[in-house]
């Protein structure tokens, strides 16, 4: 898990350092398409490219007349375009429903590429075996910020969407990133502003931290607590998991939140820098009232205003807003403790929704853990199948109350629909001091 968040890192890092330069080439090997059926499973299996992205579908002999999508999620500035089978691959065909997923025909943090390339799936798979009866579009992380576009734009041609672990709240993630550095370069007193130098992971950043506290980020000064109050509250807000989030994004996972700060603002298909702070207003507590340490630490703070060019509110340019204009049901899934695609997006996206008056058609739960994107079988099947049951018979599933501090504060959030027999990161050597209170007894 380590090497894999580590590996995540240095991937958003070359996309977010990335220069102007010619449009890359990519491309997809034919030969890495085949797939083999399910052991015992007889399914029908087509992969091909089209439109520049590789594609897999697969329509079990006892098709149900249902076809679920998969959005797969952020996989780096390599040239090579790659197809995930769906994660439910087993229980989908299992139990009658043909899959589809995209490459995308284009890598990096694109979305709307992404969007595009999925819905076009939809399309050729009509084409080969016939309009499905039921449509499901899903995704994870960046594949999540992508059913989410899907789901809004084109309403007509789906039935029911699930984002795991989404960027819901699209630029809102890039902004908790700036968020989180600027606060550390302010609270430090390295007071370096952004966009940083070439030095700032192996100068900067180990001055900042031994200057936050004598162990960051297990043992924190007056300054180190700060930043840690003010990242929970940037993040979701006060929660079960958060402080074990906050010691495997920050201490088992290296510098990472430090590496999410690297670059200068802009982001695909962005001319301009696309990140701001210029209207936040930062706390270390839930009062509203400001106290004179924060009020002092507001006036210092580096403040980053986003170019009039580089965020688009409407349609598919730059990086693709989620409006909240939600006219099919959606269930999402989200791990509090998550500190690379924070539990926010989800709050935030229920406040666009809601303010778009579509707070019927979203149920959002959420699950204890602190990994990026890391559920169960159980969890996930669990999610789809309430999708569906919902889509189909009208049985509108239970969620959480993603919007209610108090809520989300308890000592049970999150309990309800975590998988706690599971095997999780803690329960690995030497990682036991993650483990996360267990969910009190009913």
């Amino acid at each position: 898990m380590k090497k894999l968040v580590l590996a995540f890192a240095a991937l958003v890092l070359a996309a977010q350092t990335a220069t102007a330069a010619p449009p890359p080439k990519y491309f997809v090997d034919q030969a890495k398409l085949p797939f083999a059926e399910v052991p015992g499973l007889p399914t029908q299996r087509v992969w091909g490219v089209h439109s520049g992205a590789g594609y897999r579908m697969e329509v079990p002999s006892n098709w149900n007349g249902r076809l679920v999508l998969w959005a797969h999620g952020y996989r780096g500035t390599g040239l090579e375009l790659t197809v995930d089978n769906h994660p439910l691959r087993d229980f989908l065909i299992a139990n009658g429903y043909a899959w589809a997923a995209s490459s995308y025909g284009k890598n990096d943090y694109d979305p709307a590429e992404g969007a595009k390339d999925t819905h076009a799936l939809t399309t050729l798979f009509n084409g080969k075996f016939g309009k499905p009866n039921r449509t499901y579009i899903t995704g994870a992380s960046m594949g999540g910020h992508v059913t989410g576009i899907v789901a809004e734009q084109w309403p007509q041609s789906y039935d029911g969407a699930m984002p795991i672990c989404g960027v819901l709240g699209d630029y809102e993630l890039f902004d908790f990133f700036l968020d989180f550095n600027v606060a550390a370069q302010a609270l430090s007193g390295q007071g370096k502003t952004y966009p940083y130098a070439a030095d700032y992971l192996t100068a900067t950043v180990p001055a900042t931290k031994a200057a936050l506290g004598p162990s960051f980020p297990y043992a924190l000064n007056a300054a180190g607590t700060n930043l840690k109050s003010l990242t929970q509250l940037r993040s979701g807000g006060v929660r079960p998991v958060f402080e074990q989030g906050w010691m495997f994004w920050n201490g088992v996972a290296g510098d990472f939140l430090f590496g999410l700060g690297v670059g200068d603002g802009t982001l695909p298909r962005t001319p301009g820098v696309a990140v701001q702070n210029s209207d936040v207003v930062y706390q270390f507590d839930t009062d509203p009232a400001l106290t004179a340490e924060e009020n002092a630490f507001n006036g210092i703070v580096d403040r980053v205003t986003a170019d009039p060019q580089g965020r688009h509110r409407n349609g598919l340019a730059n990086v693709p807003p989620t409006t909240g204009d939600l006219r099919i049901p959606m269930l999402t899934l989200h791990t509090i403790g998550d500190l690379f695609v924070p539990f926010h997006m989800e709050q935030e996206y229920a406040r666009r929704v809601s303010g778009k008056g579509y707070s019927h058609n979203l149920v959002q739960r959420a699950t204890r853990d602190f990994g990026h994107c890391t559920f169960t079988p159980t969890e996930m099947v669990t999610t789809f199948v309430d999708l569906v049951a919902w889509v189909e018979s009208g049985a509108k599933p239970a969620g959480d109350d993603v919007l209610n501090p108090a809520a989300v504060a308890a000592p049970d959030f999150g309990c309800q629909f975590t998988d706690s027999a599971a095997p999780r990161l803690w329960h690995q050597p030497g990682l036991e001091f993650l483990a996360p209170p267990a969910c009190p007894a009913n």
